[in-house]
């Protein structure tokens, strides 16, 4: 753990994965950093520090962030969701987490907490999409050893379950 300034410390109260949490951070230390280096919250994974690859998606507020371009001090007061979130106190896989295992939507699992974030958030907000849809909603996240193909299938396959699960 970095060793913090102590004059130039602040303290952030945030709800974490439904928690209500306190940690400390300097004013300049990336949100990315504050959750894995304080909060201990390693689930967010930290690809290129420049906002592109999205291995490092969160959602604050319920909406999608890139923690690596996010201010540890701006969380102050707000929600923030890791991909420890989603499967809730049980640890049981959610049915999006589910379909990524059953249509091999990961392989070294680098990028797939961002991706399931996304994701996440995506199908809240759209949940009958098309796979152009679903690969244009992608095109913000970097996975090498994939191809994509499993992470599009696991994505249609979890909305179409839904969809039939409300009929």
């Amino acid at each position: 753990m970095p060793k913090l300034s102590q004059e130039a410390v602040q303290k952030i109260n945030f709800t974490l994965n439904g928690d209500a949490e306190t940690g400390l951070a300097e004013p300049r230390m990336l949100l990315s950093d504050f959750l894995r280096n304080v909060m201990g919250v390693t689930g967010c994974h930290v690809g290129c520090e420049h906002g592109v690859c999205g291995a490092c998606t969160v959602q604050i507020d319920g909406k999608v962030q890139r923690s690596c371009l996010t201010l540890a001090v701006q969380v102050e007061g707000r929600r923030v969701d890791t991909v420890e979130s989603l499967a809730g106190r049980e640890n049981e896989l959610t049915d999006l987490q589910q379909a990524f295992k059953t249509h091999h939507g990961l392989q070294c699992g680098y990028c797939t907490p961002g991706i399931l974030m996304s994701a996440s958030e995506y199908l809240q907000q759209n949940p009958n999409p098309t796979e152009e849809e679903v690969r244009d909603m992608l095109s913000g996240h970097l996975c090498r050893c994939t191809g994509y193909a499993g992470i599009v299938n696991a994505i249609m396959a979890t909305a179409k379950q839904r969809q039939e699960n409300k009929s």
